[in-house]
């Protein structure tokens, strides 16, 4: 697919009748619905043209094409130097875009346990990336305890790392809390004894909401939640909606705490359907069901090889993102929010099979808005290119 480069957009001087002018000849509703067809991307350097296309671009993104959240896409060399390159798919404007940016230092293989985090983790430093594109990196000291697979997660002004701790640690259920404001690690409450078997990333989903931080189980539905101010957990509770759940996920939709199910045969070998339901986050009771999957995107997902392990689920905003890193060439996404779930699928354009066999892919969950793409294009070091343009298949 032809890659077409979009260049660094610098904001060059023009003089105020020429601004009149440009703003003059396209204007008002017939404006506004030009720029519902603009990607997101290029609606930055539009948003200068003019105060009139400035107030067209807000009215645009905020009453006929909405920004939505994007699924971005980490790959990273297997062997040394063990480059990264970032790519992303914005579903508002149907791109696949690549992201240029300088070189991360290579601590450890990278990891992602919640949608918006991405980190590398060594027995001697600790690198995280918060922000939406993941171009500011931070680096600190590691935790006392060594770990291979924690579930890692931005609660408030903390980070809290949790369970994945290697055999030979006294206790693999260990929790410790970074502040990012006094620059400390502090020793929490251990994970419930419940996790003994399952303290892992691969093995645990987390949603993070304000000042908790909610862990289930995928093969269980048991639930606990933390609060990092008494350093404490608290729980159990079962959410289990129906039997044959399989596994199961969760994740914060804005304010709506969302439980993802896959459910399977009565052998649990094949996803035969998956739920959505939403959550009352306190007493984790069930409010409703929110939708299903239809059967052809099930296919999809599938694939030729699919288990509990190879299901990355990313929620953000009013969408769903589901990935079977097992076969990645497609995604699957659900926008939900009044009306009914609105299921889709796109190929991925980053997956081929030479980065299947020596790159690892891992992905994240972002509100990237019109803020964030112009902190990005005012970096000197950050630029963009389109890949294409992704075709919905259903």
């Amino acid at each position: 697919m032809a890659e077409h480069s979009i260049m660094k957009r610098e904001q060059t001087t023009t003089t105020k009748a020429e601004k009149e002018e440009a703003a003059a000849s396209i204007h008002g509703d017939i404006l506004e619905s030009v720029l519902t067809h603009v990607p997101l991307i290029d609606l930055v350097p539009a948003s200068h043209v003019s105060k009139s296309w400035k107030r067209a671009v807000s009215t645009s993104l905020r009453h006929f094409n909405k920004i939505k959240p994007w699924l971005l896409l980490h790959s990273q060399a297997t062997r040394s130097p063990y480059s990264t390159t970032a790519y992303a798919f914005d579903p508002r404007s149907c791109l696949w875009l690549q992201i240029r940016r300088p070189p991360i230092k290579h601590i450890s293989p990278l990891r992602s346990s919640h949608s918006t985090l991405l980190y590398m983790l060594s027995s001697s430093k600790f690198s995280f990336s918060v922000d939406p594109l993941h171009l500011t990196w931070h680096h600190v000291d590691a935790p006392v305890v060594w770990r291979t697979d924690p579930i890692v997660a931005v609660v408030g002004h903390r980070v809290i790392v949790a369970g994945g701790a290697c055999d030979f640690e006294d206790d693999p259920l260990a929790v410790e809390m970074y502040d990012l404001k006094t620059r400390t690690w502090d020793t929490c409450e251990s994970l419930p004894a419940h996790f003994k078997d399952s303290a892992a990333s691969m093995w645990l989903s987390v949603a993070v909401r304000s000042n908790k931080m909610y862990v289930v189980e995928k093969s269980t539905g048991v639930t606990y939640w933390f609060n990092p101010e008494t350093k404490s957990w608290y729980g159990p509770y079962s959410l289990r909606p129906q039997r044959n759940v399989y596994s199961s996920a969760i994740g914060f939709a804005d304010d709506r705490l969302i439980l993802i199910c896959l459910i399977g045969d009565d052998h649990g070998e094949e996803v035969t359907s998956v739920k959505l339901w939403e959550l009352n986050d306190a007493s984790f009771k069930f409010c409703k069901e929110i939708g299903e999957m239809p059967e052809q995107l099930i296919e999809k997902l599938r694939g030729d090889t699919f288990s509990i392990s190879s299901a990355i689920i990313n929620v953000m905003g009013d969408f769903v993102y589901i990935s079977n890193t097992s076969a990645p060439e497609e995604v699957i996404f659900c926008e939900f929010g009044s009306g009914p779930c609105r299921w889709s699928s796109v190929r991925n354009a980053v997956v081929n099979d030479h980065r299947r066999l020596t790159e690892r892919l891992v992905f994240t969950c972002a509100n990237v808005g019109m803020s964030a793409l112009q902190r990005a294009i005012n970096a000197e070091d950050t630029q963009f290119a389109v890949l294409g343009r992704a075709r919905e298949l259903s």
